[in-house]
Protein backbone atom coordinates (compact mmCIF):
# COMPACT_ATOMS: atom_id res chain seq x y z
CA UNK A 1 0.00 0.00 0.00
CA UNK A 2 2.83 2.34 0.86
CA UNK A 3 4.39 1.76 -2.56
CA UNK A 4 1.06 2.52 -4.20
CA UNK A 5 0.79 5.86 -2.34
CA UNK A 6 4.35 6.85 -3.31
CA UNK A 7 3.65 6.08 -6.96
CA UNK A 8 0.42 8.06 -6.78
CA UNK A 9 2.23 11.06 -5.21
CA UNK A 10 4.97 10.88 -7.82
CA UNK A 11 2.41 10.72 -10.63
CA UNK A 12 0.52 13.70 -9.19
CA UNK A 13 3.73 15.73 -8.93
CA UNK A 14 4.69 14.92 -12.50
CA UNK A 15 1.23 15.81 -13.82
CA UNK A 16 1.38 19.10 -11.88
CA UNK A 17 4.73 19.94 -13.49
CA UNK A 18 3.28 19.11 -16.90
CA UNK A 19 0.50 21.71 -16.66
CA UNK A 20 2.54 24.54 -15.13
CA UNK A 21 3.60 27.24 -17.58
CA UNK A 22 7.34 27.37 -18.23
CA UNK A 23 9.19 29.72 -15.92
CA UNK A 24 10.69 32.84 -17.45
CA UNK A 25 13.50 34.87 -15.99
CA UNK A 26 14.47 38.43 -16.72
CA UNK A 27 17.72 39.90 -15.52
CA UNK A 28 18.61 43.59 -15.45
CA UNK A 29 22.17 44.63 -14.78
CA UNK A 30 22.96 48.19 -13.79
CA UNK A 31 26.69 48.76 -13.72
CA UNK A 32 27.65 51.96 -11.97
CA UNK A 33 30.43 53.52 -14.05
CA UNK A 34 31.84 56.63 -12.33
CA UNK A 35 31.08 59.78 -14.30
CA UNK A 36 28.58 58.04 -16.59
CA UNK A 37 24.99 59.34 -16.50
CA UNK A 38 22.27 57.19 -18.06
CA UNK A 39 19.77 60.04 -18.55
CA UNK A 40 20.55 62.35 -21.50
CA UNK A 41 21.18 66.00 -20.64
CA UNK A 42 18.52 68.60 -21.51
CA UNK A 43 19.06 70.91 -24.47
CA UNK A 44 21.52 73.72 -23.67
CA UNK A 45 20.03 77.00 -22.50
CA UNK A 46 20.81 80.09 -24.49
CA UNK A 47 22.84 82.62 -22.53
CA UNK A 48 23.55 85.96 -24.13
CA UNK A 49 27.31 86.38 -23.72
CA UNK A 50 28.22 89.51 -21.80
CA UNK A 51 30.29 92.31 -23.31
CA UNK A 52 33.94 91.33 -23.90
CA UNK A 53 36.21 91.73 -20.91
CA UNK A 54 39.94 92.30 -21.49
CA UNK A 55 42.17 89.42 -20.40
CA UNK A 56 39.26 87.02 -19.84
CA UNK A 57 37.34 84.40 -21.83
CA UNK A 58 33.62 83.69 -21.41
CA UNK A 59 32.86 80.04 -20.63
CA UNK A 60 29.19 79.33 -21.44
CA UNK A 61 26.82 77.79 -18.89
CA UNK A 62 26.10 74.07 -18.85
CA UNK A 63 23.92 71.34 -17.41
CA UNK A 64 25.67 69.55 -14.54
CA UNK A 65 24.61 66.21 -13.06
CA UNK A 66 24.12 66.42 -9.28
CA UNK A 67 23.62 62.67 -8.71
CA UNK A 68 19.82 62.74 -9.15
CA UNK A 69 19.02 65.29 -11.85
CA UNK A 70 20.57 67.96 -14.04
CA UNK A 71 21.07 71.45 -12.62
CA UNK A 72 22.00 74.53 -14.67
CA UNK A 73 25.36 76.16 -13.94
CA UNK A 74 25.56 79.67 -15.39
CA UNK A 75 28.47 80.83 -17.56
CA UNK A 76 31.52 82.50 -16.05
CA UNK A 77 34.66 84.43 -16.91
CA UNK A 78 38.05 82.67 -16.79
CA UNK A 79 41.45 84.29 -17.12
CA UNK A 80 42.76 84.08 -20.70
CA UNK A 81 46.01 82.26 -21.49
CA UNK A 82 48.39 83.89 -23.95
CA UNK A 83 48.69 81.86 -27.18
CA UNK A 84 45.72 79.62 -26.36
CA UNK A 85 42.03 79.42 -27.27
CA UNK A 86 39.42 77.95 -24.94
CA UNK A 87 37.38 74.97 -26.21
CA UNK A 88 34.21 74.69 -24.08
CA UNK A 89 33.22 71.40 -22.44
CA UNK A 90 30.39 69.23 -23.77
CA UNK A 91 28.30 66.17 -23.00
CA UNK A 92 29.51 63.11 -24.95
CA UNK A 93 27.61 59.85 -25.51
CA UNK A 94 29.60 56.99 -23.99
CA UNK A 95 28.80 53.29 -23.35
CA UNK A 96 25.03 53.71 -23.32
CA UNK A 97 25.13 56.87 -21.21
CA UNK A 98 26.52 60.40 -21.13
CA UNK A 99 29.84 61.71 -19.81
CA UNK A 100 30.92 65.34 -19.32
CA UNK A 101 34.11 66.25 -21.17
CA UNK A 102 35.69 69.28 -19.49
CA UNK A 103 36.64 72.31 -21.53
CA UNK A 104 40.32 72.82 -22.18
CA UNK A 105 42.89 75.18 -23.61
CA UNK A 106 44.27 74.55 -27.10
CA UNK A 107 47.38 76.17 -28.47
CA UNK A 108 46.49 78.82 -31.00
CA UNK A 109 47.94 78.01 -34.39
CA UNK A 110 49.66 80.73 -36.36
CA UNK A 111 48.88 81.03 -40.04
CA UNK A 112 52.38 79.92 -41.06
CA UNK A 113 52.32 76.68 -39.03
CA UNK A 114 48.85 75.83 -40.32
CA UNK A 115 49.86 76.52 -43.93
CA UNK A 116 53.07 74.45 -43.63
CA UNK A 117 51.20 71.49 -42.12
CA UNK A 118 48.59 71.66 -44.89
CA UNK A 119 51.35 71.63 -47.55
CA UNK A 120 53.08 68.61 -45.96
CA UNK A 121 49.78 66.71 -45.80
CA UNK A 122 48.99 67.50 -49.43
CA UNK A 123 52.46 66.37 -50.57
CA UNK A 124 52.20 63.16 -48.54
CA UNK A 125 48.78 62.31 -49.98
CA UNK A 126 49.92 63.07 -53.54
CA UNK A 127 52.95 60.79 -53.04
CA UNK A 128 50.73 57.93 -51.84
CA UNK A 129 48.35 58.35 -54.77
CA UNK A 130 51.07 58.19 -57.44
CA UNK A 131 53.16 55.46 -55.89
CA UNK A 132 50.44 53.08 -54.74
CA UNK A 133 47.44 53.90 -56.93
CA UNK A 134 44.34 55.52 -55.49
CA UNK A 135 44.78 55.83 -51.74
CA UNK A 136 42.27 54.08 -49.51
CA UNK A 137 42.02 54.78 -45.79
CA UNK A 138 40.99 51.69 -43.78
CA UNK A 139 37.69 52.04 -41.88
CA UNK A 140 38.00 53.95 -38.61
CA UNK A 141 41.56 55.13 -39.21
CA UNK A 142 40.73 58.60 -40.53
CA UNK A 143 39.03 59.49 -37.23
CA UNK A 144 42.20 58.48 -35.39
CA UNK A 145 44.27 60.82 -37.59
CA UNK A 146 46.17 58.01 -39.29
CA UNK A 147 45.13 58.89 -42.85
Amino acid sequence: MKLHLNALALGGALSFLGICPPATAQVAVNINVPGLVIMAPPAPRYEAPPAPRGGFVWVPGRWAWNGQDYAWRPGRWVKARAGYDYAPGRWVEDRGGWRWSEGNWRRREGWREHHERHERRRDRDAHRHHEHGPYHCPPGQAKKGRC
